[in-house]
């Protein structure tokens, strides 16, 4: 009796341990289905969420990309600035360790959407100048204060805030066949993106000027030496090759990164944003103007020839 009484203990032993084992198992699969879903739902929620941009959420860094559909060239409107911002905010507060900011075909960013500006300074000049100036403005101190790292991946033409906004990156990589330029005095515009108080830091005043009031266009390769790019990459494999650089980037520790980044750019926080400030105040001043208004048409004139 005691010999079946043990057999049938050992047996409910048995079935218990198997069927716990096959719960953890039936767990462990529901977890990774439940992962596998919430990754699914994220990517459908930001193909539905964003109009302008292109957002994936890779293992440990977030992508974006420009992709306009609102604008010509991945140029920058309100829409597009506020998707990006939010995108950003996103990243921000996700297990993210950085931002990959690039942009989908063979330009990267060809500035502010001018064409959308003038249509809306028709109506009441001043009030839209200010309007825009201020969305600027907050567009670029969404860069200024991000925490995590933010790298650019330039495949194609950066040109004006699209080219203003790269040393508010902390590493830029550029596509051999990419160039670079502000032409800011052709459009009837006013240094923005801080590159009034970035541009001369990183270059030198002499340089600076040359981009600034000249509007010199850049190769990928003189831009490397001026210290607005930090890697020219090879054309055929640009996107693999920023992938490789990327996956090492996230594989440090985040809070390293962070600190590391704070340690790097806090001492010049201030100063960007104010010097942000300075250059959307400007900025309503120049658009407030029937000059101003004057210079932004004769630019959507000939802007065939700059992107």
């Amino acid at each position: 009796m005691e010999a079946v009484a043990a057999g049938g203990m050992s047996a409910v032993h048995s079935v218990t341990g198997a069927t716990g084992v096959m719960g953890k198992r039936r767990l462990e699969e529901r977890s990774t289905f439940d992962k596998r879903l919430r990754v699914s739902v994220r990517q459908t929620e930001s193909a539905y969420r964003y109009r302008d941009i292109v957002v994936k959420k890779q293992d440990g860094f977030t992508y974006i990309l420009l992709s306009t559909k609102s604008s010509e060239n991945n140029t920058l409107n309100p829409e597009v600035m506020k998707e990006i911002q939010s995108a950003m905010a996103t990243a921000a507060s996700d297990d993210s360790k950085l931002v990959l900011l690039g942009a989908v075909g063979s330009v990267f960013c060809c500035g502010l959407d001018f064409l959308y500006f003038i249509r809306r300074l028709a109506d009441d000049r001043k009030k839209e100048s200010i309007k825009m100036a201020e969305t600027i403005r907050t567009f670029v101190n969404t860069f200024i204060q991000f925490r995590k790292p933010i790298v650019a991946a330039v495949n194609g033409p950066a040109l004006g805030l699209g080219a203003a906004l790269l040393p508010l990156c902390d590493v830029v990589w550029a596509n051999e066949k990419a160039w670079f330029q502000t032409p800011y005095m052709f459009c009837g515009q006013t240094p923005d993106g801080c590159s009034s108080f970035t541009f001369p830091r990183i270059m030198g005043l002499a340089s600076a000027n040359e981009l600034l009031l000249g509007g010199r266009k850049l190769t990928a390769q003189e831009a490397c030496s001026k210290g607005l790019v930090s890697q020219v990459l090879w054309p055929g494999t640009f996107t693999q090759e920023v992938m490789l650089r990327v996956k090492e980037l996230v594989g440090v520790d985040s809070q390293v990164l962070q600190e590391s980044k704070a340690l790097m750019r806090n001492t010049s926080r201030s100063a960007l944003e104010q010097a942000n400030e300075r250059e959307c105040e400007a900025l309503k001043r120049v658009w407030g103007s029937l000059q101003g208004t004057d210079s932004i048409l004769q630019f959507l004139q000939k802007r065939t020839e700059l992107c």
